[in-house]
């Protein structure tokens, strides 16, 4: 299925994907990575739903942006939904993008219908000492001349970094990731790092009224895979561990990973929409 209505936003490039008028669905990259990131997975979820797909500021083909603060991100999505005239959205957010995506469920709580967080670190203590091609890529004192050098044969070892098993990453995510200068992606990491430990995700989520599926791969690298459990502190909150799955499920097991969504967000999505 093409993607239609590819536009810059509220400075985020954003791509449509299925029929404008099925249930809509927002997808949340996470750091480091774009919106080409889900294409594994579009044209099964774009079978049911109206996808909406972003390249959050400063990622992709997205400008730099003067913030990256995750509540300020959120409140760029926000817009972008409302005019798009959506409303009860499905939100679902990769790694750190479940960060901004909880952000938008505290802000407008009435615009999200569901939340689906994968991969998303419930707190700081969950995170796992980082592989070590990880480290040299991504920090200091080798960080910022390593990722100017970096080519698409590294970013792919960068990637498979955090699978489980080698895993061929799609060219539209080597060309998403490409697109993300170093400065912006550093200052992305310091405001989600700001965000969680302000608050952790799950005493946030607990306070809204917002059905919640948390979906890991149970051999994440990232983040502890035991971490998950740490959401069934949210009513009602559905834990789903993927076998043999790594820190990106969207490449690892797109079609699990895409059947645990469908199932989820079709509970409700008839019901009337309430004012958000």
């Amino acid at each position: 299925m093409s993607p239609y209505d590819v536009e810059l936003a509220h400075g985020m490039h954003v791509v449509h994907d299925g029929p404008s008028q099925a249930p809509p669905l927002l997808l949340i990259h996470g750091s480091g990575a774009a919106g080409g990131s889900w294409s594994p997975m579009v044209p099964a979820l774009a079978a049911r739903h109206h996808v909406i797909r972003v390249d959050l500021p400063g990622c992709g083909q997205s400008p730099p942006a003067a913030s990256y603060d995750v509540r300020v991100v959120a409140g760029r999505l926000a817009a972008l939904l409302d005019d798009l005239g959506l409303r009860r959205v499905a939100v679902v957010g990769h790694s750190s993008g479940g960060y901004v995506a909880t952000a938008l469920a505290e802000h407008r709580p009435g615009l999200v219908r569901s939340l689906v967080l994968i991969s998303t670190g419930p707190d700081l203590d969950a995170l796992l000492p980082q592989p070590l091609l990880l480290r040299f890529l991504l920090g200091p004192p080798f960080g910022r001349l390593l990722w100017s050098l970096r080519s698409d044969a590294w970013i792919r070892r960068g990637i498979g970094a955090t699978t489980a098993r080698p895993v061929d990453a799609p060219d539209e995510m080597v060309a998403g990731v490409r697109g993300i200068t170093y400065r912006a992606f550093r200052k992305v990491m310091r405001a989600n790092t700001a965000y969680v430990a302000e608050r952790d995700v799950p005493d946030r989520l607990a306070a809204l009224d917002t059905p919640l599926l948390v979906l890991f791969g149970a051999a994440d690298p990232r983040w502890d895979p035991a971490s998950a459990h740490r959401y069934g502190t949210v009513p009602n909150a559905r834990i789903e561990l993927l076998p043999d799955v790594g820190h990106v499920p969207l490449i690892e097991a797109p079609g699990a990973a895409g059947e645990l969504l469908l199932d989820f967000t079709a509970v409700g999505a008839d019901t009337p929409s309430p004012d958000a």
